[in-house]
């Protein structure tokens, strides 16, 4: 039996610490007898034991440097290394965003000021702030923490560093959440996505460069390669790619790099891209159109339902609809899953006996929402009532 690590066409296999300390126990009774005692409570067992554990964690280590050499199991630093292979670095945590309506004496400068929420969360306002002649003035401010921070509307209203002439503070609208720093799952996903660049397929290489680059956050694309122009109005031998984020001259400039000769874009975006030779060439893309998913739902009340319950709910239903690809379609039966708090506590204090939904303003209806290839279901809280019964 091997009691170090041993590489094969099946990959690392190491063995456990009890059989370490099983070999370690047959070597030693083959020197000293079969009739040694070498129980834990025994000054040799307990030898053994810190020699097993030692080996153990040896072999563990070198488990661990075998799995960093791979993007599909490398962890932490090794896996942020590993994806700089295929030009990837992992995305930072960035911090939320929220404008504060702040009033008092006109005049007035506030300087390192920063205000909180009713969970005490800071928001640190500009350096310097000073307060207009009308009494107020708006800034945006950036919470302490990185990650995502929430701030419901009206909820930021509690002055920090109490300034004279600084009277009041609070926030109309709902803080824009930061990203927390990109998980090893997340990375994973990202990494195998990149790989589509030099795919078999000139079109799959060229979603798969564009999904790389930075701010992307989701995107989708559909080639017409007939002579005719298709259904959803893209001219023949063209394609249109629906981007998410991202700056548009670097999307345009990886499109015109990773695009096959000849092949036309279309798209209600345009950029102009100067080739090698000074040669101007128009690349065309589509930016999505949010459409607003509307949600009514009907619930009873049971024992410990609240209204923060009912908040909970039309943030899991929204976050729902928001995580959709570009185009996909909303089915009704699966808005019940994140609107039920699956997994939550919570989710005993009621139950669902009604939920329709509709495309903006139509009518909210049992049937599934369909969207077109450019358009992106979007969901906020104020998209989605609940009505007790």
């Amino acid at each position: 039996m091997a009691i170090t690590c041993t590489i094969d066409a099946t990959g690392i296999t190491a063995p456990s610490l009890d059989d370490v300390r099983t070999w370690l126990v047959g070597q030693y009774q083959s020197i000293y007898g079969s009739d040694v005692y070498l129980e834990p409570d025994s000054q040799d067992g307990q030898w053994i034991g810190i020699l097993a554990t030692a080996l153990h964690d040896a072999n563990s280590m070198c488990v661990s440097t075998y799995n960093a050499f791979s993007p599909a199991t490398a962890q932490g630093e090794g896996l942020s290394r590993m994806v700089k292979i295929n030009g990837l670095s992992r995305h930072v945590a960035s911090k939320s965003q929220v404008d504060l309506l702040l009033g008092g004496t006109a005049g007035t400068t506030i300087a390192g000021g920063y205000a909180t929420d009713d969970t005490g969360n800071k928001w640190m306002l500009p350096d310097s702030v000073v307060i207009g002649m009308a009494g107020q003035i708006t800034v945006t401010a950036t919470a302490a923490d990185a990650g995502a921070v929430t701030a419901t509307a009206g909820s930021v209203t509690t002055i920090g560093t109490p300034t004279r002439g600084w009277q009041t503070v609070t926030n109309l609208l709902a803080a824009v959440e930061g990203d927390p720093i990109e998980t090893d799952l997340e990375l994973r996903q990202r990494q195998a996505v990149s790989t589509e660049i030099p795919s078999q397929t000139i079109f799959e290489g060229l979603v798969g460069a564009v999904a790389a680059v930075a701010g992307v956050t989701r995107y989708g694309g559909v080639d017409n390669d007939t002579d005719a122009t298709d259904e959803n109005g893209i001219p023949g031998h063209s394609f249109s790619l629906v981007i998410e984020g991202g700056d548009a001259a670097t999307i345009a400039q990886t499109i015109y790099t990773k695009k096959g000769p000849g092949a036309g874009t279309w798209g209600t975006t345009s950029e102009v891209v100067v080739d090698s030779y000074g040669v101007p060439h128009t690349i065309k893309f589509m930016r999505p159109t949010n459409i607003p998913v509307v949600v009514a739902l009907t619930l009873k009340a049971l024992t410990g339902y609240t209204s923060n319950i009912g908040a909970k709910i039309k943030t899991a239903v929204a976050e729902y609809i928001n995580d959709l690809a570009i185009g996909d379609e909303v089915y009704l039966t699966r808005l019940f899953v994140p609107a039920n708090l699956s997994g939550s506590a919570d989710s005993v204090t009621f139950d669902i006996t009604g939920l329709l939904i509709a495309r903006g303003t139509d009518s909210p209806g049992s049937a599934n929402l369909t969207f077109a290839y450019h358009e992106a279901p979007a969901c906020s809280v104020d998209d989605i009532t609940i009505t007790v019964i």
